[in-house]
């Protein structure tokens, strides 16, 4: 439950904070970018903070998959919690387009195709995995705001704004505001989150050691 409602409000601060900044910037995208990632770097803050000690807070399955694969969750509890992700991200589409007067479920027309978003979906996944595993063995008690500060900088770095979520990325493909993704750009975006995500467990296991 922890990761469907954590998951289900960092989608509305994503989602909201996308329309807000579209709304208020006037047609000035990199101004709605602006507010989009401030917003989601301290929401996300916060968000670990409120149930990293409940769920560990991933709010992703890729998080959650690491998990597994290092042995810290079973097969059956990775499932459930990609579940309630998934979940708890499209009941977070609804929540935020309630909010701003939309319809409750709309089909994003934002295609978001060709190599170059791919690769920045593979670098942004690969970053926050690395961010997660070396941050959450040196210091665990700064792991919210490392996390918060390498998405709210990879808005800015990564070609692709920095999705590096499937159970977000699926979300958005329910929404047709600033956040949205096509669904003929959705399995390209997931494929290189999970090649992301597998590069960073190799990576872990091969150059880092534990202490």
């Amino acid at each position: 439950m922890a990761e469907g409602v954590g998951t289900g409000l960092l989608v509305c601060v994503v989602f909201g904070s996308g329309i807000m900044g579209q709304t208020l910037s006037q047609g000035n995208d990199a101004i709605a970018l602006l507010a989009n990632s401030l917003a989601t770097a301290a929401g996300l803050f916060v968000l670990i903070e409120i149930f990293g000690p409940v769920s560990g807070a991933h709010f992703n399955p890729v998080v959650s998959a690491s998990a597994w694969a290092q042995g810290g969750l079973n097969g059956i509890e990775a499932l459930w919690r990609m579940l309630f992700q998934l979940l708890g991200g499209l009941l977070g589409v609804g929540v935020t387009h309630l909010m701003f007067s939309r319809p409750i479920v709309e089909i994003s027309t934002h295609v978001r195709d060709g190599l170059g978003l791919q690769i920045g979906e593979l670098v942004a996944t690969f970053g926050l995995m690395l961010t997660i595993h070396s941050v959450g063995r040196s210091a665990p008690s700064r792991v919210s705001a490392a996390v918060a500060l390498y998405i709210g900088s990879a808005y800015w770095f990564i070609s692709s704004t920095s999705f590096a979520n499937p159970a977000i990325t699926i979300a958005r493909m329910f929404t047709d505001s600033f956040a949205g993704i096509a669904p003929g750009s959705v399995p390209g975006f997931i494929a290189a989150q999970v090649m992301g995500g597998g590069l960073a467990w190799v990576y872990g296991r091969r150059f880092t050691s534990t202490p």
